[in-house]
């Protein structure tokens, strides 16, 4: 069996992205009322030929810089019965090009003190390196030599493969909860390829064949399909030339990239899932509606409802689930706004001997209440401060900084968003929190996926 790599950095995506909450940094809240005043991030923008769209954001503060390809491609594009493609191709990419050995992006990068990783989501898969300045050159026409000349051979198909499917084995089947938080996507999404989660399944990617696999790497790994992010210390001319000379020359299929056009019927009836697993030390309920897409007006308040929900161990879940009631061992809530339709997801593993009945009445009685408790002058300055020394924080360096431009560029409406969804953020008022529970969960129909173990009553 071929060594696991480590470019997986968010495969937890792959399992649970609609379940586990942000830690959101202590803080000291805003006086109620203010807003931080926080200065626009400069950047550029352009489109080449080809259609690659390329961001540079410069940032003198420290001598290295990060470059990032993010491919418009996700586990909504995966080919029917086909789960786990673009999972696979975050492998590929790491194998030989024309030029390049396998494995050699670890060469040059961690070989001169940088780092370099990729990841999986429903909606992109991405690919990011941080180096020395003085090695941006050597990234920027590695990335692309692979989005041109990528060996797409059985060897390679078959080594990223096997790799794959021991990373589901590991995350989903040997652990406790891998088989729960795989399960919440396919249990609440009716027909939406959200469905499929980003890791895939065994039994998909065993009737993958090499034909398959080169069909979808010539229609979703193409610069047309693709936003190159550059951020840090560099010189703008410099770059851009670079960027010319190695990313201009590139060409694209004639072919228009295939786009996923589904949508997501309104769900007609509240339904219930039972899920099992072998070794499931304490039962688990998740409940989940359907949320707008990321780019929604809402999805500011939405984000705001989530924190106070499930963020920090004050948060309003922990406190009564967790804290008060002794009902659950953990409890969280998240808003998983999507490029399509998300979800809302609450959900609560057991304490010791406390019935899941008891559980799942409990987790819904605590989201509703906010409907009809309205958060305080205090605690939502808290919280929106929290979100907001966590969105600045990332930004202080040239990894993180790129990843809120592609973030905002790729999935958000735009790359301007870096700046104004922070101030969104900061907008949200108690009763736009309220407003928006109240349209998307009070009165709506939800999905209940209850986790046991293996063999017990039903």
């Amino acid at each position: 069996m071929p060594a696991l790599r480590s470019h997986c950095a968010r495969l937890l995506i792959a399992l649970l992205p609609a379940v586990v909450p942000a830690v959101v940094p202590a803080a000291p809240a805003l006086p109620p009322g203010s807003a931080l005043q926080l200065p626009a991030i400069p950047y550029t923008e352009r489109r080449l030929a080809n259609g690659l769209q390329v961001i540079a954001a410069e940032n003198h503060a420290s001598p290295t810089v990060s470059v990032q390809v993010w491919y418009h491609v996700g586990a909504r594009d995966d080919p029917a019965g086909r789960s786990g493609f673009a999972h696979l191709f975050e492998h590929l990419m790491f194998k030989s090009t024309r030029y390049l050995k396998a494995e050699q992006f670890d060469r040059l990068t961690e070989d001169v003190g940088g780092e370099n990783n990729a990841f999986t989501s429903d909606d992109v898969t991405a690919y990011h390196e941080v180096v020395p300045s003085n090695h941006l050159q050597t990234l920027l026409w590695a990335e692309a030599e692979r989005m041109s000349n990528l060996n797409v051979d059985e060897a390679n198909f078959k080594s990223e493969r096997a790799v794959v499917e021991e990373e589901y084995r590991q995350r989903v089947l040997a652990s406790p909860y891998g088989r729960f938080f795989r399960g919440i996507a396919p249990a609440s999404y009716l027909v939406h390829p959200y469905k499929r989660p980003s890791i895939g399944s065994i039994e998909d990617l065993e009737a993958a064949t090499l034909a398959d696999v080169v069909a979808f790497h010539r229609d979703h790994y193409r610069p047309d399909n693709a936003t190159l992010v550059v951020a840090g210390d560099f010189e703008p001319q410099q770059l851009q030339a670079w960027v010319d000379r190695y990313f201009g020359p590139l060409t694209h299929p004639a072919e228009p990239v295939p786009k996923v056009d589904a949508q997501e019927p309104p769900w007609p009836q509240d339904r219930s899932v039972r899920l099992t697993g072998p070794q499931v030390p304490l039962p688990a309920v998740a409940l989940t509606w359907l949320a707008p897409p990321v780019t929604d007006a809402d999805a500011p308040a939405l984000k705001v409802a989530a924190a106070l929900l499930a963020a920090g161990k004050s948060s309003r879940l922990n406190q009564s689930l967790v804290y008060r009631q002794r009902l659950a061992s953990d409890a969280g809530f998240e808003a998983d706004l999507r490029a399509g339709p998300g979800l809302l997801t609450a959900y609560a593993i057991a304490a010791g001997g406390k019935p899941l009945t008891a559980l799942e009445a409990a987790l819904m009685k605590e989201v509703l209440a906010l409907t009809e408790r309205p958060p305080g002058a205090a605690e939502l300055a808290r919280v929106k401060t929290g979100l907001l020394t966590a969105a600045v924080a990332e930004r202080q360096t040239a990894l993180g900084l790129g990843m809120a431009l592609a973030n905002a560029a790729v999935l958000e409406g735009g790359a301007a968003q870096v700046d104004r969804g922070l101030q969104q953020l900061q907008a949200v008022s108690a009763a736009d929190v309220q407003r928006v529970l109240r349209k998307y969960v009070v009165g709506r129909h939800h999905t209940t996926i209850r986790y046991v173990a293996e063999g017990s009553a039903p």
